[in-house]
């Protein structure tokens, strides 16, 4: 089968992507600019990943999702969370960290535009990059979005497109582990919500990954600023 992936250039996207290379046959990954606060980086990391397995890539701009959103994520005159590692499991506390970046509806727009790509090109899957982790606090990253998205798109593409995210039912660490061993590039990899030249390494989406990586045991030392 042949599939559309997500790809934002970060962990979970990019390990899922690397395994849809096993089990289909990718014909596009998308990346979206939203006017998200790191967008040119996560458009530069998606491209090298896309050109390291040799597969199109194609930029879908999204300029009215930035202007209807009004959280840190978009807003560079707002603070974006910076929560320890405690507060990484706390519910509380990421709850409201995941308020703070929450974008309307993307991870719904974004499976939707992936799907008119995937019938267009005769493609009967779409592949994500969700993990267990943040489905806590992110209800767009659950499994029962996923099942509904599908389900939706059951009804709205004449070929019956199919969601599916391999990292869904994993936590960061397994994610790592995973795509350690699906060898993929980690040094191509941009999981931080700012845009700096190296990842800030203090945002909520760094502290993830750092306190990942050390439990798995990959050195990404030199990824942070």
């Amino acid at each position: 089968m042949k599939s559309v992936v997500l790809l934002s250039g970060g962990l979970d996207s990019t390990v899922s992507f690397a395994h849809a290379l096993r089990e289909s046959e990718v014909a596009l990954c998308l990346t979206f600019d939203y006017g998200q606060r790191a967008a040119n980086q996560e458009k530069k990391a998606a491209a090298a990943l896309a050109a390291h397995y040799r597969v199109e890539h194609l930029v879908v701009e999204l300029p009215f999702l930035r202007d209807i959103t009004s959280t840190a994520l978009v807003r560079g005159d707002l603070d974006l969370p910076e929560p320890d590692r405690t507060g990484l499991d706390d519910f509380a506390a990421s709850t409201a960290s995941a308020a703070a970046v929450w974008v309307p509806n993307r991870n719904g727009v974004f499976i939707n535009i992936a799907a008119a790509f995937a019938e267009s090109r005769q493609c009967g899957l779409v592949v994500t990059g969700f993990n267990r982790e943040e489905a806590v606090t992110f209800p767009d990253n659950s499994t029962d979005f996923v099942a509904a998205a599908g389900h939706a798109l059951s009804f709205s593409t004449m070929n019956k497109v199919k969601v599916v995210s391999y990292t869904q039912r994993l936590d960061k660490v397994e994610i790592i582990k995973f795509g350690l061993r699906l060898g993929i590039p980690f040094r191509h990899i941009w999981s931080c919500y700012r845009g700096y030249e190296k990842m800030c390494g203090s945002c909520e989406s760094c502290q993830r990954f750092k306190r990942a990586s050390e439990q798995a045991g990959l050195d990404t030392t030199a990824f942070f600023v």
